[in-house]
């Protein structure tokens, strides 16, 4: 029976790949992913030669999501290798989910590592909750206002943001309120990984002060109810 396989890939590391996520790309018949290159490089360091079509979101707006559908159809199966690590709540993943299981073929989550998770087990931050965001909007006006929301629930929670916008984020984040305890973590497995714990306006300070910002960007807030 065909099955799509949501695969989660390393956020950096390769050696992060699970055995059970390189066992179903084996088996399978076609592995569709948002960036072949990224998708090609992992398979390459695992020995895995298998035909990769592109899903990604440019695609998916001309219904290229359709061709996942379609081989599912011929009874193949196929994996959707994931985009550094899942959730797939930021890529494309989420709308050929949601397509396929219109389309009636079963979706099965193969799971692994995660920006959140990874950085959750280090933040260090009490409580039993956390509200994971996501990348917030790049308009100035809607970033402020959702991360009013967010700051006022007094609770932690999770953002992602790219080297171009980190420090308006911060920004943002300071004309709130200055003293809002957080962790960052940047380029996180890889190489050059780095955790650091501070406030919003020591962490702007701290990022301010680099010759250049490099690298994809995790934070974890606490939120004041007081604000």
């Amino acid at each position: 029976m065909a099955v799509l396989y949501i695969v989660a890939t390393p956020i950096g590391n390769l050696g992060d790949i699970t055995l059970r996520a390189l066992e179903t790309m084996k088996n399978a018949d076609v592995i569709a992913c948002e960036d072949t290159r990224h998708t090609r490089k992992l398979l390459s360091a695992n020995s895995i030669s298998k035909p990769l079509i592109s899903c990604n979101a440019h695609q998916q707006r001309k219904g290229g999501n359709q061709g996942v559908i379609d081989l599912l159809e011929e009874g193949k199966t196929v994996v959707y290798a994931t985009d550094a690590g899942t959730p797939g709540l930021s890529d494309p993943g989420s709308v050929l989910v949601q397509q396929v299981r219109e389309a009636g073929f079963d979706i099965i989550p193969i799971p692994g590592p995660s920006a959140f998770s990874t950085l959750v087990s280090v933040a260090g931050f009490p409580g039993k909750s956390i509200t994971f965001e996501g990348f917030l909007s790049p308009k100035g006006g809607r970033r402020r206002k959702r991360l009013e929301v967010l700051l006022n629930r007094g609770e932690p929670f999770c953002v992602y943001e790219s080297p171009y916008r980190v420090l308006k984020l911060l920004s943002d984040i300071i004309n709130i309120d200055p003293e809002v305890p957080g962790v960052m973590g940047r380029e996180m497995t890889k190489k050059h990984e780095e955790y650091v714990a501070g406030t919003a306006r020591e962490l702007h300070h701290y990022l301010e002060g680099k010759e250049k910002i490099k690298g994809e960007f995790s934070f974890i807030f606490t939120g004041n109810k007081n604000t």
